[in-house]
């Protein structure tokens, strides 16, 4: 099953990203309220969607940390909230959410590389969920006809 994991350090990393995961389920859920303008509905499907993720993504560390024999955190991450909704800034708050999530999957992957073929794919599948979450924020930031990235600036 798993080979000479720190249980401990693995769960506590689980639950932060369970704990963030359900941060998103808000997050996502709050944006989709602030979306005004002739875009409006589908950037607001795009939201609904991106909290559906979240939501699922938090079943699943919940369900792996009760694999692991532990107990899932009932706290929730930090909400980022600038008081800015234009799209724009939305958007910009949730490149950072994505960032963040991309980065606790990174450390989980770090903590069971080599150790856990369970947990490494985990990680693995995740960190490249939000990678390709962050390159769809990124286009979405970037006016019509610009190819560069805007991360890149």
């Amino acid at each position: 099953m798993t080979q000479n994991i720190d249980k401990t350090a693995v769960i506590d990393q689980l639950n932060k990203i369970l704990e963030f995961e359900l941060a998103g389920v808000v997050r996502y859920t709050h944006y989709s309220f602030m979306i005004f303008g002739y875009n409006r509905i589908p950037i607001i499907e795009w939201m609904e969607g991106q909290a559906t993720e979240s939501l699922g993504h938090a079943k699943e560390a919940g369900e792996l940390i009760t694999h692991l024999g532990g107990h899932p955190s009932l706290a929730i991450g930090t909400l980022l909230e600038t008081h800015q909704h234009d799209i724009a800034d939305i958007l910009r708050e949730s490149l950072v959410h994505e960032g963040e999530a991309f980065k606790a999957y990174q450390q989980l992957l770090e903590l069971v590389k080599g150790r856990s073929v369970l947990l490494e794919e985990y990680a693995r599948r995740l960190i490249a969920e939000e990678e390709m979450h962050q390159g769809e924020v990124d286009k979405m930031l970037r006016n019509p006809g610009d190819i560069d990235s805007v991360s890149a600036s």
